[in-house]
């Protein structure tokens, strides 16, 4: 049975949006949003849509103020064939965060696309601040596997010059399915399962990490060979940059623990957050990123993360 959730009134709003998803009461996003609409000047509201109702949702995206939605779990494959068009990124990367729309002629087309490649680079753009040195031309690896794995080799090879890019996962079949999906798609060549230390040791360090799974430490015997693997990576001579794309409950994970004692740089989860978000107002309010509160938005961030006991 779909789970349903009525929104606040809004016919005092001038722009209404959606943060889509189930569960999503931990999100920043509306608040995030919020931030910047005030800061513009614009009577603009993200509700949250804690809904599995797909139904529901598309019939509110028809109000002619509907500016927009950020899209998650667990429906960022299944908006696909509710689209008119999709983003060259989102179709590469098989799955979508954000909704806009754009007018071609009288009809108004709802066009997806996927911001959390730019999230990736540009946390790694924002906080390191010699890319040449640190991972340009020197292997990429991702932690994980799914949508979010996709993203980040993407974001890897397209956006950060890493012509080779390890994968590193519990589960064989998905590290299989993203190789399979990323080579289907253009972008393939160069991934490599590493699946144990002895593997991890042969090869050259990466440069840039993603991280994509949660905060857990590794109990089973294929999550601590990954992790085991993992290590392997971050003792090599070079020294990188992470990315740890897991904010939640706490932006501080043990990964990021375990790369930072090895010298390695970490960059948080909530950088990614913040840079796919601006991306998402650039689309929705035809401001150029220069315009947005860029500051503003990363105080009001910490301030919230600030809350949380690390």
């Amino acid at each position: 049975m779909a789970v349903t959730c009525q929104t606040p009134p809004s016919e005092h709003l001038d722009g209404v949006g959606y943060l889509f998803g189930y569960p999503i009461a931990h999100s920043l996003s509306p608040l995030f949003h919020q931030t910047i609409y005030d800061a513009l000047g614009l009577n603009w509201t993200q509700f949250p849509l804690p809904s599995t109702d797909m139904s529901h949702f598309l019939r509110l995206m028809q109000d002619p103020r509907c500016f927009g939605a950020s899209v998650t779990m667990p429906h960022k494959i299944a908006i696909l064939e509710h689209l008119d068009e999709m983003t060259p990124e989102g179709r590469a990367v098989g799955a979508c965060n954000t909704l806009f729309f754009r007018q071609s002629g009288s009809k108004r087309l709802l066009i997806g696309t996927n911001t959390d490649i730019i999230g990736v680079h540009e946390a790694f753009y924002k906080n390191i601040p010699d890319p040449d040195q640190v991972f340009h031309h020197r292997p990429g690896m991702v932690i994980g596997g799914g949508g979010a794995a996709r993203s980040a080799v993407y974001a890897l090879k397209k956006h950060m010059q890493c012509d080779a890019v390890y994968l590193v996962n519990r589960d064989k079949a998905e590290v299989d399915a993203v190789i399979a999906w990323c080579s289907e798609h253009g972008y393939g060549d160069g991934l490599l399962h590493v699946s144990t230390p002895a593997q991890a040791a042969a090869l050259e360090g990466p440069g840039a990490i993603v991280a994509c799974v949660p905060n857990f430490a590794p109990s089973t015997p294929e999550e601590l060979q990954a992790r085991a693997v993992m290590l392997a990576f971050l003792e090599k001579r070079h020294k990188g940059a992470m990315l740890e794309m897991c904010y939640h409950p706490t932006p501080w994970t043990e990964i990021a623990e375990l790369a930072q004692a090895r010298e390695w740089r970490v960059v948080l989860g909530t950088e990614a957050m913040i840079w796919q978000g601006l991306e998402q107002d650039e689309l929705w309010t035809g401001r150029a990123m220069g315009e947005l509160p860029i500051e503003k938005v990363k105080e009001v961030i910490a301030r919230q993360l600030s809350k949380v006991k690390l």
